[in-house]
């Protein structure tokens, strides 16, 4: 692989504040021997500048090293993890930026602490390696922590929409159709828009798009997929052009992540596309009409999303932006569950948490998601009545209170379920869940709705305690051992009692 530019500065600069700081010199004793400023010599240890050849012939004289070692991209055996990250583009591809800190900064904390840190970022690696974490995992982590950070609502971005509608006024009628977005991309974008059959390559059938780049671009939608999705699609392209972006994906489905700004733009592009097919102010009328109902009526909601002709996905991810914006109840978490038909198989595949991460959550390490979640319910359900009715209902609306066993905290949830498509062997849930706060119970009237099932939950069957729990799928084995180390701790600090130690 080839080393960037940007990681040859980086690498020189760890390696001259390493031999800098390993003969004992300050900066000023090296500008002094090799006659470089201070404030050059401090750029070049934050990996801002490389210097000319002149430059290293001085500073390799000033620290009696060769012009060849000093060079060379090899790290001394300490600093080998840090080589390692440095040449993975981890470092120089991490959007810092969106977290307030410089790569100097981090820079800065490497070299200050090279063994220390060398040592925290092997054991880093090592635990990358055995569970299988790449780099992309961790783009979409980061990304997920971006959006947490705001509580999943972008003022810049809704902006951006209502611009794009308001240059648009065929947009101004909801729910927006294909034909007016269809339009837009061919007259203003000079797009190509085809209806595809993927079915003529088995490998890309379950790709939602594809776009084929070029003078005149052309977008391929999947023949097979629904009205909604078709609708999302077009919005996203939109996104991409009224955004100019140019760092992108070609296809919906990710094959490769090149960098974590493609990875934002796709984000960007997608948040673009749901503010636009849902506006903010319509929805949130929709929503304030919805909570101040004594009762749950899922009915109501089900008229909600059909007005803008929404996907339940969509539509969830909506509001967990603009609910906490708002409505002020910030306290929520949203989980994608994906279930293979007909059996007990299920993956938490999205997720966002603005409630901390004692909700279930990703990388459970194959543990067993609590079989009492509405999330996984509602699966079975509409797998039974798929199985007693060809092709079973579209959409499925379930709510349900999870009190957790070990904890006060008690969620509101409301779970959509539907066909995921174009596959058809699997179907997808989504759950956005509510800390039943007093501001919760404040707002939404039909918190304490008695038709509304009220269930004890856990996070995972590995790490739970419940006795006689009919839905178990694993023993508590998590749970048991922590519940021994508690009692050995318990142990000890009697025996340090009885010894008056």
């Amino acid at each position: 692989m080839t080393t960037k530019e940007e990681n040859i500065r980086l690498i020189f600069g760890l390696k001259l504040r390493q031999l800098r700081m390993e003969k004992n010199l300050s900066l000023s004793d090296v500008s002094k021997a090799s006659g470089i400023s201070i404030s050059y010599l401090n750029e070049i240890e934050k990996g801002k500048k490389y210097p000319k050849a002149n430059k290293i012939a001085q500073m390799a004289k000033a620290l009696d090293v060769s012009y060849d070692w000093l060079v060379s991209l090899q790290l001394t055996q300490n600093l080998s993890p840090i080589a390692e990250l440095v040449k993975s583009d981890l470092l120089t591809n991490l959007p810092l930026e969106i977290f307030g800190i410089e790569l100097g900064d981090l820079m800065d904390l490497v070299s200050n602490t090279p063994s220390k840190i060398s040592a925290f970022i092997s054991t880093l690696i090592e635990l990358a390696r055995n569970y299988n974490i790449g780099v992309e995992n961790f783009y979409f982590s980061v990304l997920r922590s971006y959006q947490e950070m705001h509580e999943n609502y972008f003022e810049d971005l809704e902006e951006i929409a209502e611009q794009f509608t308001q240059a648009h006024p065929e947009l101004g009628q909801l729910p927006i159709g294909q034909a007016p977005l269809r339009q837009i991309l061919a007259q203003t974008y000079h797009y190509e828009v085809e209806e595809f059959d993927f079915g003529k390559y088995p490998a890309l059938k379950s790709l939602r798009t594809v776009l084929l780049p070029g003078r005149k671009p052309r977008l391929l939608i999947n023949a097979n997929l629904n009205d909604t999705q078709k609708r999302f699609a077009l919005g996203r392209e939109l996104g991409y052009c009224f955004m100019k972006i140019q760092q992108r994906a070609y296809t919906s489905s990710w094959i490769k992540i090149e960098s974590f700004e493609q990875l934002l733009n796709n984000f960007k592009a997608s948040y673009f596309s749901g503010a636009l097919l849902i506006p903010r102010q319509a929805i949130v009328s929709q929503i304030r009409r919805f909570i101040t109902y004594r009762q749950w009526r899922e009915d109501k909601l089900l008229g909600i999303i059909e007005m803008f002709q929404s996907s339940p996905e969509m539509f969830a991810h909506r509001l967990t932006g603009i609910v906490p914006k708002f409505f002020g109840l910030n306290q929520l978490f949203f989980l994608r569950f994906i279930h293979q038909k007909s059996s007990d198989w299920f993956q938490l595949d999205k997720e966002l948490h603005l409630a901390g991460l004692y909700n279930p959550h990703g990388n459970m390490l194959s543990q067993h998601y609590c079989r009492r979640w509405v999330s996984l319910n509602i699966l079975k359900d509409l797998d039974v009545l798929q199985n007693q009715a060809l092709g079973g209902p579209e959409l499925l609306i379930q709510a349900q209170r999870s009190q957790y066993f070990d904890s006060e905290n008690e969620f509101f949830c409301i779970s959509l379920a539907r066909p995921v498509r174009p596959a058809h062997q699997h179907n997808h849930s989504v759950t956005i869940g509510f800390l039943m706060n007093e501001a919760f119970k404040k707002q939404v009237h039909f918190w304490n709705d008695a038709k509304i099932i009220v269930r004890k939950v856990g996070v995972t069957c590995e790490r739970c305690g419940a006795a006689d729990c009919a839905e178990r799928v694993a023993a508590p084995l998590i749970y048991d051992e922590n519940k021994k180390i508690e009692k050995i701790q318990e142990g000890l600090s009697q025996l340090k009692k009885d010894f008056g130690v």
